[in-house]
């Protein structure tokens, strides 16, 4: 037993003899790895057990492998890492600024699992041959996804999304070269005034950093409710309330849906309402929640905007959500009630920025079709809502 493990099997020794929480309480963790390390310093000099090369790198191996996620620890602490995925125990990979890379990291099947069990041990979801794809929030914000074997094909697939913090306003988008300053000025006048807005967009696009942004635009005196599968979202208001999914039981009970959380808010006085997902029935009841009148900002897995108007339609969520087939009427339904979209993209580079950015007309025949004066539609609004000027 080399060094480090030596310690981190001492460290984990003494954390249970003293009921030491290493995942809250991290000064009393702290305070016994440099006491275990110094302790591990004298023994070597007098010769019994061998010199630790860097203590300092010996005392953070030993902090990651108790508090931490071990090996893979050093990329949640690099900023410039936005996603690690792990196909295979021999291959761990790495989104680093939007470019993936195969890192030296090689792990074996047995860390593997206790790394999935660490993660999901504060989660309260499960993992087994019933249940076997789990989606989870980590105590950092980031969002884990694992699916297990016979799903895939022989190893167990990890994907842990980091939400790299560096747009909480819309201006922080323009810095980064994410968004015009024009669109910016469109769509912050946009979340002030009150109108809808779907953000659509392929996988890793910035959808999720564009709520966000779009979010800091929402005035303070609002109340927020969110709804999500797992939660993403930050909104930095003093009114806000995050909803999210439930897995169900082993006995197939206490399954909290999207679609549920969307009837639910509608239900605790919302000024504003941002859904998460939008992928099958739930899109129903999004519906029902922009026709109601309720400011809604929605996430919509989709490639581009004309996809997300089709995946929208009330009738097609009959087939994969059980619920009502809408006539024909209700055809019109995603038209009229979206009144803003953006469309996010990623290019080859890793690069995100706006593909398509604009308003969305009433579903009308083609020839009935007339473009609206958004200054005008804006300055209502705002007037309505008795908000701040629109920006110039």
């Amino acid at each position: 037993m080399d060094g480090v493990a030596l310690l981190e099997h001492e460290v984990r020794e003494l954390v249970r003899r003293r009921g030491i929480d290493p995942l809250r309480d991290h000064a009393s963790l702290h305070e016994l790895v440099s006491a275990v390390v110094a302790d591990y310093d004298e023994r070597s000099l007098r010769g019994h057990v061998t010199p630790l090369p860097d203590p300092t790198s010996a005392t953070k191996a030993v902090l990651d492998a108790v508090a931490g996620l071990g090996p893979l620890q050093q990329y949640l602490d690099d900023d410039e890492v936005e996603e690690i995925w792990i196909n295979s125990p021999a291959q761990v990979f790495v989104a680093r600024r939007g470019e993936p890379e195969l890192t030296t990291t090689i792990l074996t099947e047995g860390q593997v699992r206790e790394l999935v069990e660490q993660m999901l041990r504060l989660s309260g979801r499960r993992l087994d041959l019933s249940s076997p794809f789990v989606d989870a929030a980590l105590p950092g914000g980031e969002r884990l996804h694992v699916v297990i074997p016979d799903i895939t094909r022989d190893a167990w697939a990890v994907n842990i999304r980091k939400h790299v913090v560096r747009a909480t306003h819309l201006e922080d988008l323009v810095a980064l070269g994410s968004l015009t300053g024009a669109a910016a000025r469109f769509l912050s006048a946009s979340v002030a005034a009150g109108l809808n807005i779907l953000v659509s967009g392929p996988t890793q696009a910035g959808k999720t950093t564009m709520l966000n942004a779009l979010a800091g635009s929402i005035p303070p005196r609002e109340r927020v409710v969110t709804c999500e599968e797992v939660f993403e979202v930050k909104i930095p208001h003093r009114d806000v309330v995050g909803l999210q999914c439930r897995q169900p039981s082993l006995e197939g009970t206490g399954e909290v849906t999207l679609r549920r959380l969307v009837k639910e808010a509608l239900r605790m006085r919302p000024s504003r309402i941002i859904i998460g997902e939008v992928r099958e029935a739930e899109s129903l009841d999004m519906l029902i929640a922009l026709n109601a009148g309720v400011p809604t900002s929605v996430k919509a897995h989709c490639r581009y905007d004309d996809e997300a108007s089709g995946g929208l339609h009330p009738d097609q969520s009959g087939p994969r959500g059980g619920g009502p087939r809408r006539g024909p009427a209700a055809r019109g339904l995603p038209g009229s009630c979206r009144q803003a979209r953006m469309d996010r993209d990623r290019d080859l580079r890793g690069r995100r920025r706006e593909r398509v950015l604009g308003e969305t007309a009433p579903r009308l025949p083609e020839d009935a079709r007339r473009p609206r004066i958004w200054g005008r539609v804006c300055r209502d609004r705002l007037a309505h809502r008795q908000a701040a000027p629109i920006p110039t």
